[in-house]
């Protein structure tokens, strides 16, 4: 049976700040202290286990006790309560630059933080070379860290992780700074890590949280509020916060959605035969990318105000007739069908396509294109909203469509209905062995030029 490789037991961390009777009564009125006179908690009774291999994320708003809960894991400060058990080494990147000297070279600030991670001196020097080469900041490695942009030290100080041999790694929003390049750098050690060692990732960016983590705990206001799969967390978070916007708890329409009766095109073909299609289809079509689509699910998980029911979800062909079959890099289209339940105005209708991760691999909005000409329903109006595009290759898996429709703008607006899953997809074949799609090429050649010879 594996051991767990980190341990936090009912840790809490409170800080009382007393100096003087007027204070102290001034808090309390504040609601800055509790009725008993004790400070109220950054963390309260925080409990979870790791084991080595496994990746969690920990998500929460400002404030919700996260970069506590890290520096009390790396031993920074001490809990008020509790205690966290560590088997192995421990490797952080919590505030960028934190631990460097300002005023000492990059290599400088390289060699003290690798011997405060335990590295000998003949581990540092040899690992210096693989460093200096993953950060890749060329001579301004021997330059004061003081003139480094923040780019620069996360350069830095993340190839310093990377190259400590730790057990358990601590990020702590480090990847939402630095270029394309160097963050996809990043994201290609951490996949490699994880297969080895524990990972502690701590990020606003809820793609990468689903993508990289097995778990994710969510924090609020010092306290567990959930602790599951990353992708169930991650949803009930979205919620909350949709929910806390908008003033009230957020529900979905009670009355159930009319289900589209409409099968798919003649020319498509069918699953009668169960086990023994899906066998022949996977046998005959090593170039195609055949793509099964059950119906629309009118009761999956998802969020709003409940005025907007949303009707259907269909990916249909030039004629409007929804597919139970499509093929990569044919032209289609996503159609929405909804009514509104009370008197709407701005409307914006959107989606993405998700992996199984998670990860979004694409999506729009009606917002730009109906700038000029806002949709505004009465109640028991119906809509519809088309989105017509060329489908990407995609790799042979399980994705999922997210739809949401809303009123207001891009930046500021009310959720009305977000449902996780509209439609649940499945790539039963493909010739796409490597990236997250393939795109349809309108032409590919390959010839002799005359007069090489």
């Amino acid at each position: 049976m594996q051991t767990n490789i980190l341990e936090v037991s009912a840790v809490s961390k409170a800080y009382d700040r007393i100096g003087h009777p007027v204070r102290a009564l001034w808090e309390h009125l504040a609601g800055r202290r509790r009725a008993d006179g004790s400070a109220p908690r950054v963390l309260d009774e925080v409990s979870f286990a790791m084991r080595g291999g496994e990746t969690l994320g920990i998500i929460g708003s400002n404030g919700a006790g996260k970069s506590t809960l890290l520096q009390i894991i790396c031993g920074t400060i001490e809990p008020s309560a509790g205690n966290v058990r560590l088997h192995g080494r421990v490797a952080a990147l919590l505030e960028l630059g934190a631990g460097f000297n300002p005023e000492f070279s990059g290599i400088d600030n390289v060699r003290i933080a690798a011997s405060l991670y335990g590295l000998s001196a003949r581990q540092i020097e040899a690992a210096l070379p693989r460093i200096a080469d993953f950060a890749d900041i060329g001579d301004a490695i021997e330059r004061p860290v003081k003139t480094y942009s923040s780019g620069m030290f996360m350069r830095l100080a993340f190839a310093v992780v990377a190259h400590v041999e730790a057990d358990i790694l601590i990020i702590d929003e480090a990847l939402a700074v630095g270029d394309v390049l160097f963050v996809q750098k990043c994201m290609r050690f951490l996949r490699e890590f994880r297969k080895r060692g524990a990972l502690l990732f701590v990020s606003h960016d809820f793609s990468s949280v689903t993508a990289l983590c097995d778990r994710a705990l969510w924090l609020e206001n010092g306290r567990v509020r959930l602790l599951d799969d990353a992708r169930t967390v991650v949803e009930a978070y979205l919620e909350a916060a949709y929910a806390k916007k908008q003033g009230g708890a957020l529900a979905r329409p009670d009355e159930p959605a009319e289900v589209d009766s409409a099968t798919s095109a003649v020319d498509r073909p069918r699953d009668d035969d169960g086990a023994d299609f899906r066998h022949e289809l996977l046998a005959t079509s090593k170039l195609r990318n055949d793509i099964r689509i059950p119906p629309f699910d009118p009761d999956g998980a998802g969020f709003g105000t409940g005025l907007v029911r949303i009707r259907s979800v269909a990916l249909v062909d030039g004629e409007g007739k929804p597919q139970a079959w499509i093929t990569g890099g044919e032209e289609l289209a996503l159609q929405v069908d909804f009514e509104a339940q009370a008197d709407l105005a701005d409307l914006i209708v959107g989606f993405v396509v998700r992996d199984r991760l998670g990860q979004i691999l694409f999506g729009d909005n009606t917002y730009l294109s109906c700038m000029d000409r806002p949709v505004a329903l009465a109640g028991g109006d119906t809509g519809e909203a088309r989105f017509v595009f060329r489908l990407p290759y995609l790799p042979s898996g399980d994705y999922a469509v997210t739809v949401g429709i809303a009123s207001g703008t891009q930046e500021d607006h009310v959720q009305h209905q977000w449902l996780h899953e509209a439609l649940v997809f499945r790539c039963e074949a493909s010739h796409v062995h490597t990236g997250l799609v393939g795109v349809p090429m309108k032409a590919i050649t390959l010839r002799r030029q005359e007069g090489d010879r």
